[in-house]
């Protein structure tokens, strides 16, 4: 990991594909080791997680891993999906925050060194381009190791450094838990997201 450890840096982490690419490489993120994880490389400002979530649900598979994430060192950024039918009569849930995520990371930016994207969307390429012009270093995170890579090629070229998921599962993540007779805190995984 190429993070120098006077950097101040901050984590954004882009829910839904960090959770796909986690369950296309067969693993589950420890999210309390992967805290730990930048926090012994560099000065970890904040950690946030951006995810839509459905509302009028009577319960969403997603709440626990949220009320998780909320109570323990990180900034959980949210907002209402939207359900719709589309052309074939199929239900579908829409629910993209890459608006909200880009928005933050430029109005923090003269508060960190370094902005870790956990994502593979090549919608940032522009975000971390502009980033780099205020003299950020980035870093994103994704994986190449699937059939299909999970990251754009253009993303990965333009940002300064690129971590492998399945690189970082050595140390974060657990293979998927097979016992659900006990709690499996916090890695509940959440409801699946149409990007647009």
């Amino acid at each position: 990991m190429s993070i120098d450890p006077r950097e101040k840096v901050v984590l954004f982490i882009d829910g839904a594909n960090l959770y796909a690419t986690s369950k296309a490489i067969g693993i589950d993120i420890d999210y309390r080791r992967l805290l730990a994880e930048f926090q012994s490389k560099a000065y970890l400002l904040r950690a946030y997680y951006y995810t839509a979530l459905v509302e009028d649900q009577e319960y969403s598979s997603i709440r626990p891993l949220i009320d998780w994430l909320d109570y323990n060192g990180y900034s959980v950024v949210t907002k209402p999906a939207k359900e719709f039918t589309d052309a074939t009569g199929r239900r579908k849930v829409k629910g993209n925050m890459d608006i909200e995520l880009a928005v933050d990371a430029l109005e923090m930016a003269s508060t960190y060194d370094h902005l870790v994207l956990f994502s593979g969307d090549g919608d940032f390429t522009a975000l971390v381009a502009a980033l780099q012009r205020k003299g950020k270093r980035v870093t994103v995170a994704s994986t190449l190791t699937t059939s299909t890579p999970m990251i754009a090629d253009e993303l990965r070229r333009q940002a300064d450094f690129f971590i492998d998921v399945a690189d970082l599962a050595k140390t974060v993540g657990r293979p998927p838990s097979t016992d659900r007779t006990r709690p499996v805190i916090p890695i509940v995984p959440p409801a699946p997201v149409a990007d647009e």
